[in-house]
């Protein structure tokens, strides 16, 4: 079977673009591995499966899958990406539409085609939520790990993140504590672990260990979920601008019960076909 797609990136955070909107598309876990794979494959962070929304007032839908076949909920970089696809490929006749998810509806905004701004949604503090093991709500929760305390904090922005305070994340152990905070058992879904260091009230450094990835040049739920934990947390003004090891994205955030809104590029790197 021969089907076409985009290679597409956002701040270095790299996808493989599929429009499945008239086509059948079978996938299984082998399959997006072989995919995945950077030697003998297309090579990317995560698959983006885009189809035919479920709400027909909505301009799509689109499907998440990490380098290690799992599905996911959400993705930031990813929803710039499908938003600059759907406008180059005339699925949409406005530059203002919403996109669905498995972690929630997206409003995307792309009156710029290479700087795209997104409507996260809402984040979510509660554990159970998030999903995470908690008595109650807090800011920082102690996680033990190989014998060792760490604070962090818990947060969901359509999928579950952890958030830690490094005070150079250049020497973060990131290679590390990543992998073990995200299978650690109190994320039951597991999580991304997001390594921050403040640097003044609008800038903040990170770097994000991903769910089912590793660590990627850039992750846009990442970014969302720092800042607003850091704005909770009393550091942040409303308006960042997080620094990753592929670029920077701008987060805005009023406070809690508000949406958040990220604006970062989306670029298309060629497109191709390959046999499945």
């Amino acid at each position: 079977m021969k089907v076409l797609f985009s290679k597409m990136e956002g701040l270095g955070n790299d996808f493989m673009v599929i429009d499945a909107m008239q086509q059948p598309l079978p996938l299984d876990t082998a399959t997006v591995q072989r995919l995945a794979d950077r030697r003998t494959g297309i090579g990317f962070d995560q698959l983006l499966v885009i189809g035919k929304p479920k709400n027909p007032a909505h301009a799509a839908g689109f499907r998440i899958y990490n380098a290690d076949g799992g599905e996911v909920e959400q993705c930031g970089n990813g929803a710039r990406c499908v938003s600059r696809f759907l406008v180059e490929a005339g699925w949409v006749t406005g530059r203002s539409f919403t996109l669905e998810t498995l972690g929630g509806d997206l409003q995307a905004d792309v009156r710029d085609i290479a700087r795209v701004r997104v409507n996260m949604g809402v984040p979510t503090f509660e554990p159970a939520r998030i999903p995470f093991e908690a008595r109650e709500r807090a800011l920082t929760y102690a996680l033990e790990v190989d014998g060792r305390t760490y604070e962090i904090g818990a947060v969901s922005v359509g999928n579950p993140h952890a958030i830690l305070d490094m005070p150079d994340v250049d020497i973060a152990p990131v290679a590390e504590l990543g992998p073990k905070i995200e299978h650690h058992p109190r994320f039951p879904k597991r999580t991304n672990v997001n390594f921050a260091q403040w640097l003044d009230r609008t800038h903040v450094r990170l770097r994000v260990f991903e769910r089912g990835t590793g660590e990627t040049l850039a992750c846009g739920t990442g970014a969302c979920a720092t800042m607003v934990w850091g704005r909770l947390a009393g550091w942040l003004d409303e308006s960042v601008e997080v620094t990753l090891r592929g670029g920077a994205l701008m987060i805005s955030w009023q406070g809690e019960g508000d949406c958040m809104w990220m604006s970062g590029p989306a670029n298309r790197v060629y497109d191709g076909a390959i046999n499945l």
